[in-house]
């Protein structure tokens, strides 16, 4: 098939026919082919692989409505898992699905501009059968805290609730429900934790000898284990955290925007400067992936997501978690589906997946596997295992694949899952590597976001009510497109919650909350109610009022 040539039966959703003049389709070829001959809209992922071939006139395709099913891509280092995920997110954004998409290495970003054509690009389009034309997807950049490039991503530590917040804390089970009382505490009391000097501030109360009532009014709750997660927080600020938690907080409908003209804009969270801070930055995609399915209404099977959420270095996720988490993690996928919202996990092998997220994973992109190792060679049987029968010898197929190759699964406009195939994958249209920084801080300073959430405020919350600090609304920090790459030094320090001086330099907080008049009332009444309760989902996080 020449440059330029598309497949009919993309189309018209009837079974491939070969080209003039090409031979025949091989029976077991036509047979998969058939079985991705949808009817309706679907993304185009490439062209069948059998027999040592590549088969234009064989696509392999997914089905939009069925993206809200979740999915799996899944491959080892270097084999083209962020150029799929760049393939599918550049064609749910000319869909009209916004998608997410976190990038961890800094190379995701060029998924805003015109791809640049050239021999390999022009050599894979005419290998799959692609009529290759550059373009660029509409796009939002965001950073944690500010750090590195992008819009601020923050989140109050109330709305992020115990749960999380026990995973990046790294607290044991007795310390997590520990926690969740502290937090409950926090709740009834009204004693809102904006920040991490918040919630220190509480746990310093409580703590006090003059808490110990509340403490024990609270239950279960030693002191002991109190002064544990006080100590933890305190490293954790120590570690240059408190930008991450504040406020203004992260509104997560922002993921969900469409652009003037009707794609889907692609929110692209950088993560380079975080990227040595794993436990966190995955939590903070499970946060934002909570907060969406609290918010977001109920709307069935539609013809096409709301949003795609793709999950990068998932298997950061559920390391070292805790049942409770696990359990959260597992329910949130199940029922964030009937909410339009499309969750794609991406790793190295399915077994970095627990079995019960697994199962609800429909549609699977599986590139090459190693098998240098006998952990290699077990993780790769057990790859195996996870797919459909297949006339393919999958063993063989998975250490074969070349870069840019997979093996795709999904399922069909009935939900059935379709046959096996490998597949050489299209190449993206947009830009295959990352924008220059002085374009991408333009971006971010151009956004109309851009001035909702620059600068960081600090008002009254429980550290001030427990102190008797009077409120503040000082910015907190410059512009991250002022801050020094890679959020260290300098850049963290100006980064910190609220303008304050850093946690080593205030007075003890203990000193400042027993000396509170407000420490004082709470200690003489353990039924104070300080404001409305707040009420807490199935993952911890807070409900909030948009």
């Amino acid at each position: 098939m020449s440059d330029g040539e598309t497949v009919s039966s993309a189309a018209t959703g009837t079974a491939p026919e070969r080209a003039a003049g090409a031979p025949a389709l091989p029976r077991e070829a036509l047979e998969i082919a058939a079985g991705y001959a949808f009817a309706g809209p679907a993304l185009e992922l490439g062209a069948l692989l059998w027999d040592g071939s590549c088969l234009p006139d064989a696509q392999i395709r997914v089905p939009l409505p069925m993206l809200n099913r979740h999915g799996l891509v899944a491959g080892a280092t270097g084999t083209g898992k962020t150029k799929t995920l760049q393939l599918i997110a550049e064609q749910l954004a000319e869909q009209g699905v916004p998608v997410f998409l976190a990038d961890i290495k800094g190379d995701v970003s060029g998924i805003s501009a015109r791809g640049e054509p050239g021999t390999k690009v022009r050599e894979r389009a005419r290998e799959v059968g692609q009529e290759w034309t550059p373009g660029g997807c509409p796009a939002e950049f965001y950073a944690l805290g500010g750090l590195g490039h992008g819009i601020p991503v923050r989140a109050t530590v109330t709305a992020f609730g115990p749960v999380l917040l026990s995973k990046v804390l790294q607290l044991n089970r007795t310390q997590e429900q520990s926690l969740g009382l502290i937090f409950h505490y926090a709740d009834q009391k009204g004693l809102e934790l904006v920040d991490l000097k918040d919630l220190r501030a509480v746990v310093a109360f409580l703590t006090s000898d003059e808490g110990k009532r509340e403490l024990k009014a609270i239950g279960g709750l030693s002191t002991a284990t109190a002064g544990v997660i006080l100590r933890s927080l305190t490293a954790f600020e120590a570690q240059g955290m408190s930008p991450f938690f504040g406020e203004p907080e992260f509104d997560t409908s922002e993921l969900t925007r469409l652009a003037p003209d009707g794609r889907g804009v692609v929110s692209v969270l950088e993560l380079p400067a975080v990227q040595e801070k794993p436990q966190l930055f995955s939590t903070f995609l499970m946060w934002l992936l909570a907060d969406l399915f609290h918010d977001l209404p109920e709307v069935g099977d539609a013809d096409k997501p709301k949003l795609v959420f793709f999950f990068d270095e998932a298997h950061l996720l559920f390391s070292d978690a805790s049942k409770a988490f696990l359990d959260s993690i597992t329910q949130t996928v199940r029922l964030i589906r009937s909410k339009g919202v499309g969750v794609f996990f991406v790793t190295q092998t399915p077994k970095d997946v627990p079995a019960d997220v697994l199962a609800q994973l429909g549609n699977r992109v599986q590139h090459a596997l190693r098998a240098f190792t006998p952990d290699d060679q077990k993780a790769l049987k057990a790859t195996v295992k996870t797919f459909p029968g297949s006339p393919y010898d999958l063993e063989e197929v998975l250490m074969g694949l070349g870069t840019g190759e997979a093996v795709v699964t999904v399922l069909s406009e009935r939900g059935a899952p379709t046959p096996v195939a490998a597949t050489r994958l299209r190449a993206p249209r947009s830009l295959m590597g990352p924008v220059e920084a002085d374009v991408l801080d333009r971006a971010v300073r151009e956004s109309p976001l851009y001035g909702r959430y620059a600068q960081a405020v600090d008002r009254e919350s429980a550290y001030e009510k427990l102190t008797g600090s009077p409120d503040s609304e000082a910015p907190a920090s410059p512009p991250p497109s002022s801050r020094p790459r890679g959020g260290t030094g300098a850049g963290r320090e100006a980064g910190h919650s609220g303008g304050r001086s850093r946690p080593e330099e205030e007075p003890s907080v203990v000193e400042q909350v027993v000396g509170s008049g407000l420490f004082k009332s709470l200690a003489r009444s353990v039924g104070t109610q300080i404001g409305r309760e707040i009420t807490r989902s199935v993952f911890g996080t807070a409900r909030k009022r948009r």
